[in-house]
């Protein structure tokens, strides 16, 4: 006899949904949150003189010592801290939940937020509770404490600024959270370096805060490189759950090379951000919509009928992402990645025609 998923997989592994992406191919795509500039030719020159060096027959170097004194300094980790790297965020959220996961275990993250924190919870077994922002998408430290007293979660995952609301939330009510959590809190700061603010040189303060940071918004996505800034005791145990050789030779190298130049990508950032601003000024002017204020690389818009919206720029060659029905708050919501001058001018466009036909 042979055997069918039925019998072998795990029945909540059956009914998850496997992380959507879209096809892109001849598509404007606005709907992954990726920077959309290329590296400058020069730039792409030095690359490929690095990786006709690597040493791609060997495994890389577990440690990736370089690479963490690199991003140690760049990024202004604290002397007090330790690096681990991963392959993504994602890895390094799956990390962190597998180091302290239990048929008990709770994991907790502010809601809606970024999805693959429930995914890692779920495949871990840990049981994962979501805690609501406020219907204007701030967070409420007394509603988030009382939710930690009645559950005791393990880890705490905020997004700042937050996936997909684009807001950031008010430094004091995280304080408080953090002060009040009983085991960790991971301030994922994905979109940092177009917010310009951080925990990241508060790690001092609090023994239980993680810093979690990914290079993919930076313009680097394809090299699929995460990190995570923490006390050394931390880290040791965390190290523990992660694969030997996680990431490899030719991220190594190449991420080394670009943050040696790390000044393009953030002139890159600056002009993202300049394009966001003008987005959002435009957005306010057409009727019948609501765009919320982002501090991230993408905006958050409530429109009359998100499916008629969302198929419509399909339909013009813009890819976006429907977050309708992903939680209450969300209603009748799309979000899209804030592109080139060029791209933003086509999503304006066919913004408006779509409108017109809603009325």
């Amino acid at each position: 006899m042979s055997a069918d998923p039925a019998q072998v997989i795990r029945a909540d592994i059956r009914a998850m949904v496997a992380y959507p992406v879209q096809h892109a191919t001849g598509m404007i795509k606005l709907d992954a949150m990726e920077n959309p500039y290329r590296l400058p030719q020069w730039l792409r020159e030095e690359i490929a003189s690095v990786i006709q060096c690597a040493e791609i027959n060997r495994y890389p170097d577990p440690d990736a010592p370089q690479l963490k004194n690199s991003l140690r300094e760049i990024m202004k980790v604290p002397d007090c801290c330790e690096l681990i790297l991963g392959n993504g965020s994602d890895e390094i959220i799956a990390m962190l939940i597998n180091a302290v996961a239990g048929p008990d275990t709770v994991i907790m993250a502010i809601a809606p937020t970024f999805v693959m924190f429930k995914v890692s919870a779920v495949i871990a077994r840990a049981k994962y509770v979501g805690v609501s922002v406020e219907e204007d998408f701030s967070l409420s430290a007394d509603k988030v404490i009382a939710a930690m007293r009645e559950h005791r979660p393990a880890i705490l995952f905020i997004a700042y600024p937050n996936n997909p609301t684009g807001n950031l939330f008010d430094e004091q009510v995280i304080r408080r959270i953090i002060e009040h959590a009983p085991g960790l809190v991971v301030i994922d700061e994905a979109y940092h370096v177009f917010a310009k603010r951080s925990f990241m040189a508060r790690l001092p303060e609090f023994p239980n805060m993680v810093v979690m940071r990914t290079l993919s918004k930076l313009g680097l996505a394809g090299l699929r490189l995460g990190y995570a800034a923490a006390r050394p005791e931390w880290i040791r145990e965390i190290d523990k759950v992660r694969g030997p050789y996680n990431v490899g030779v030719l991220t190594q190298r190449v991420t080394e090379r670009i943050l040696a130049h790390h000044q393009v990508l953030e002139d890159q950032a600056r002009e993202i951000v300049v394009e966001r601003d003008r987005l959002e000024n435009a957005l306010h002017s057409m009727r019948g919509i609501t765009a919320f204020p982002s501090s991230a690389n993408f905006i958050l818009l409530r429109v009359p009928d998100a499916y008629k919206v969302h198929m419509g720029l399909k339909d013009r060659g813009v890819l976006v992402r429907s977050l309708h029905g992903a939680h209450p708050l969300l209603e009748h919501c799309v979000r899209f990645t804030v592109g080139t001058r060029e791209e933003n001018d086509l999503l304006l466009n066919a913004f408006g025609e779509i409108l017109a036909t809603l009325g």
